[in-house]
């Protein structure tokens, strides 16, 4: 009687501990998205400035 009851607890605690590694797992990868999407928005300003100095230096080029 003693193996079954073993064996049913380390069944629930391996299924507690994998429990908790899939929160942590998806904790972690919604950090992730926040990351990459304020990333993104990071480039796209960037880009946008790229292009505005762009302009401004193909002006300056036409001026000469």
């Amino acid at each position: 009687m003693f193996w079954p009851m073993l064996a049913v607890a380390a069944g629930f605690l391996g299924l507690a501990v994998l429990g908790v590694f899939a929160v942590r797992v998806f904790v972690e990868a919604r950090r992730l998205g926040r990351q990459v999407s304020e990333s993104a928005s990071r480039i796209s300003r960037a880009a946008e400035e790229l292009e505005r100095a762009s302009l401004s230096a193909a002006r300056a080029a036409d001026a000469l």
